[in-house]
């Protein structure tokens, strides 16, 4: 069977919809079926949003997660799901069904096919009106509609391509398929320059969707806002679009808008500590001003977490491999959820009592309280029915991080520090925060500093390359906003557009051996390979093979995993 590329990138009720024809008494359908009223098109807009998360994926190809099979010497566990492994590897994952939650597959259709939903809305406002974005009754869906399909192609170019360089490198990196209209046609082939563009041109197309609605977006239109791109989550998602873009005036004018000018940032203490139910409900709370917008996926991550003792935040230490090079693995604990900070000690005081062990016990890991899963019954005699992982893309607490390192862009390294100071009062921090203590805690000089990282900005396409003390306060956000996003994949957007250097070390569930992977900043394996359902219906792949230098000089391409000398146990 010879299925169309269309169906892979958005399959789509509304296009089957779309191409009925009349009955045999040339009546309409059923008028359902007819978006042809502003509340029908708003309706519409509400499955636009993806079921599904990059989350779980980023986190893996992270530095936030270590392999329990190395840090607990004595494991032998298998991961979760064969392709959780597979992506801690950095290896193509090609042996995932279409039917598993977190796969490259399920954010690939799940993400077109918002864009393929957000698209007929746009069609249908067309044809209702001549100006949508001027008519009172459609202006704030055709607002929603064009911010929603930005997002959807920003989040899809920041997984499954490189990260954003500058306008003339990134005009030669492959980007993805920008899908504008409507497509009746079978057999599209997207990986034709008309839709697939390169990563400059998406950047272009998603800052064109951006401007084309924000400022048409009404929260009085929605009945709760936090579920949709109200007016704060589309300007926090503008303030992070230009961040990554390196326009930091124009992030900084968004973050401004969505902060307003007194920042709500989270009440941790309101939070309930009754129950872990009751902290995930508080934290999740639709009606926090700090919530922007909130995500219900399909998601397996905190089972991965609780369940497998394989891929998780825990502690580091020291080891020697198979050639006698000595290692040192980094607490991911600490860095994240369980760690000092340049004005507090031990742990971030908002999280005392609010992070949870591995069910194997404490020896293999922790995680945050958020990461909880909501379980949705079909039939609770037979106990069946879906897992939900609720997400907040968009929040106050990662939008002043974004905030501040646009002020330090521009210059303005007080103004910075001043926003990571409100970060950390928000979460307990009653110390205050000074440039001294940043400098102190991100001391580049220092051995084995896992507060830091190997940055590339340069490599990068960076026109301007910290140093100094900005360099430390930069650190610094880096890391607030590894602690702020733990668990949601940002982490893997920085370590992408910073060119950072993450290293893993991994032992299969049947080996003795360690193995060691480094990705340096110009790895391909940087960009997740298309989900081999969408190539083997015709779209190009990825080339993920990296060169490696030979004694005589030259090179050759090898498949990106490395796999060193040992004896596998049977």
């Amino acid at each position: 069977m010879n299925r169309n590329i269309y169906s892979l990138l958005a399959i789509s009720l509304f296009s089957i919809v779309a191409m009925c024809s009349c009955t045999a008494l040339d009546e309409a359908p059923d008028n359902r079926t007819e978006i042809d009223t502003a509340d029908k098109v708003s309706k519409l807009l509400t499955s636009a949003y993806p079921l599904s998360s990059p989350a779980l994926l980023c986190e893996l190809s992270s530095d936030n997660l270590v392999d329990d099979n190395v840090v607990v010497p004595a494991t032998h566990n298998s991961p979760y799901a064969i392709f959780h492994e597979q992506a801690y590897k950095w290896e193509d994952i090609d042996n995932s069904s279409t039917g598993e939650d977190d796969t490259p597959y399920t954010v690939w259709e799940s993400y077109y096919q918002g864009i393929a939903v957000a698209n007929h809305a746009i069609d249908a406002m067309r044809q209702m009106s001549e100006d949508p974005a001027n008519d009172p009754e459609l202006a704030h869906s055709w607002g929603e509609a064009h911010v929603l399909r930005g997002y959807l192609h920003f989040v899809l170019v920041n997984v499954f391509a490189e990260a954003y360089k500058d306008e003339t490198r990134s005009l030669s990196d492959n980007g993805i398929a920008y899908v504008r209209e409507v497509e009746n046609t079978v057999n599209v082939n997207y990986g034709d320059p008309k839709y697939r563009k390169s990563v400059a041109e998406v950047y272009d197309l998603i800052e064109r969707d951006i401007l084309e609605g924000i400022d048409l977006i009404d929260d009085s239109k929605y009945q709760v806002p936090a579920y949709h791109f109200n007016r704060n989550a589309a300007n926090a998602f503008a303030a992070r679009f230009y961040l990554f873009k390196r326009d930091y005036e124009q992030a900084l004018k968004y973050a401004n808008n969505a902060l307003g000018a007194n920042p709500q940032l989270r009440n941790w203490k309101a939070i309930n500590q009754n129950t872990l139910e009751m902290k995930v409900n508080d934290y999740n709370d639709e009606k926090l001003a700090c919530n922007y917008l909130i995500q219900s996926t399909y998601s397996l991550q905190w089972r991965m977490h609780v369940s497998s003792a394989r891929f998780v935040l825990n502690t580091g230490g020291n080891f020697t491999d198979w050639n006698g090079k000595t290692w040192h693995i980094p607490s991911t604990l600490d860095i994240t959820i369980w760690g000092s900070g340049p004005n507090w000690s031990s742990v971030l005081p908002a999280f005392r009592g609010m992070v949870y062990v591995n069910s194997a016990g404490q020896e293999y890991g922790g995680w945050l309280f958020r990461l909880y899963e909501y379980f949705e019954y079909t039939d609770k005699i037979a106990g069946i029915g879906y897992v939900h992982q609720i997400y907040q893309p968009f929040t106050a607490d990662e939008t002043i991080l974004c905030r501040a390192e646009a002020k330090l862009y521009l210059g303005d390294r007080d103004g910075a520090i001043k926003d990571l100071e409100l970060w950390t009062g928000s979460h307990g921090v009653e110390d205050p925060l000074t440039l001294d203590k940043i400098k102190t805690k991100y001391n580049r000089a220092k051995v084995n500093n896992d507060w830091v990282s190997e940055l590339y900005p340069a490599e990068m396409g960076f026109e301007k390359v910290l140093t100094g003390d900005d360099l430390s306060v930069l650190d610094c956000i880096l890391h607030f906003r590894r602690v702020e996003t733990v668990h949601e994949g940002q982490r893997w957007f920085d370590i992408k557009r910073y060119g950072i250097k993450v290293i893993h070390h991994y032992r299969g569930a049947n080996e003795d051996e360690i193995h060691t992977d480094s990705l340096t900043w110009n790895d391909p394996r940087r960009v997740l390979q298309i989900p081999q359902n969408v190539v083997d219906a015709g779209y190009p792949s990825t080339d993920r093979t990296r060169p490696v230098k030979l004694q005589d000089g030259s090179s050759i391409k090898v498949p990106g995993v490395y796999q060193p000398k040992g004896n596998n146990k049977k």
